[in-house]
């Protein structure tokens, strides 16, 4: 009885100190080289996590990389060190790469190399199993009864040199993913949901890609505000400028100027300069005035013909709240199709957004009355296990020709 108690505090005991100690950061490439071996040697497949520096910097590059395995314990890796992860890679790619939340660190893993084969993401398999929270911290609080501070989430880690309690954070943010792993892995498999996971996680690894948003400037925080061309043409000057500048320096752009200021010099008087703009008299605005002033003048003596509209066109699909006057007939699909993914979901206890993404159902909607299984999967990327459970009320939403009373609300 008291090797069991061992054991359990042992799982236990890791978020409040680690089972080893805290490993130095590596920098140098004959240890890294040492250590990938080690790595490389290790059994099982290997948790990884990467700390990036937003809201600091423009980029989205890795500052520091966690990764452990059995066999191997846990290494702290510096990307910024010139060392050769794709060799890292080449050693382990065979292997399976735990990663919590994989669409938040896939793109700065792949900047330094590691792009993995095959995954599992612990925070999409929660959510597959049906968990009302699938943090890290939450999962581990349900599974090992332990809490994880988050104090240093949101540090910035392009510090050099990183302090120790940052470090202690990240190395304990892969110190037990391995056994998370294994137990969701086994709810899955008790579930008959596995398939589900394996299917997802390909999904991402093909086709997983940062989404370019077009005119990006028309998110500035409140720009809804704006409406008059000329305005919207200050908006843009500002924004692109600032965001060329912030590229230039890795600065987070809202760091340089913030949106509220943007939105300030776009709604001034058009004789307002900016010395007599008070959101552009602090010290890093001051910085680069001469780039905002020149910003604000090319909006000013732009042509009125190429001032920006406030309601651009657009060939997306319109907002779903105004199809029952404009695609009445796709209106009809939509309510239908909505309601019945919704009562699968929640016999399924999951959200609608696994079974289809909105985004996706609406396309459909919008112009499909019918539609086979290889076109869901070809053209919209709908994975075989999601339809296998939608499909049959799929294809009777699509006959639908007039709407349901009640439709549930868009989840995105």
């Amino acid at each position: 009885m008291q090797d069991d108690k061992s054991d359990e505090q042992e799982v236990v005991l890791p978020l409040l100190e680690l089972r080893e100690p805290l490993p130095k950061v590596i920098t140098d490439t004959a240890v890294f080289k040492e250590a990938v071996n080690r790595i490389a040697s290790g059994t099982g497949p290997i948790a990884i996590d990467a700390e990036r520096a937003s809201g600091f910097r423009y980029s989205q590059r890795a500052y520091l990389i966690q990764v452990r395995r059995m066999g191997a314990g846990t290494y702290l890796f510096d990307p910024i060190s010139n060392l050769d992860f794709e060799l890292f890679f080449r050693q382990t790619e065979k292997e399976e790469w735990i990663i919590h939340a994989s669409t938040q660190d896939l793109t700065c893993l792949r900047e330094v190399g590691i792009t993995p084969n095959k995954m599992f993401d612990t925070e999409l398999a929660a959510r597959l199993l049906g968990y009302p929270k699938v943090g890290l911290s939450a999962l581990v609080e349900k599974h090992f009864g332990a809490t994880m501070a988050k104090e240093h989430s949101a540090a910035d880690w392009s510090t050099r040199p990183l302090p120790e309690p940052w470090l202690h954070y990240a190395a304990l943010d892969v110190e037990l993913l391995i056994e998370l792993r294994d137990l969701l892995h086994q709810e899955l498999v008790k579930q008959n949901r596995i398939h589900w996971l394996e299917q997802e996680c390909a999904h991402i690894l093909k086709h997983f890609a940062p989404k370019v948003k077009e005119d990006p400037w028309r998110r500035t925080s409140g720009i809804h505000g704006v409406k008059v061309p000329r305005q919207l043409a200050v908006v843009r000057e500002l924004w692109l400028t600032r965001n060329q500048l912030a590229k230039e320096l890795d600065v987070a752009p809202g760091r340089l100027l913030p949106d509220s200021s943007i939105i300030f010099a776009a709604r001034a008087d058009t004789k307002t300069t900016l010395k007599e703009m008070s959101a552009f008299q602090g010290r890093t605005a001051k910085t680069h005035a001469t780039a905002w002033k020149e910003a604000l003048n090319r909006a000013r003596e732009l042509p009125d013909n190429q001032c920006p509209p406030s309601n651009p066109r657009s060939s997306a699909i319109p907002h779903p709240k105004n199809w029952a006057t404009r695609n009445p007939m796709a209106h009809a699909r939509l309510t239908h199709a909505r309601l019945a993914i919704s009562k699968l979901g929640e016999s399924l206890g999951i959200s609608n957004e696994h079974l289809i993404s909105p985004e996706t159902l609406r396309t459909i909607c919008w112009s499909k009355t019918s539609i086979s299984e290889d076109e869901l999967e070809q053209k919209y990327l709908v994975r075989p296990w999601q339809i296998s459970l939608i499909l049959p009320d799929l294809m009777t939403s699509l006959t639908a020709t007039t709407p349901v009373a009640t439709s549930p609300p868009e989840t995105d």
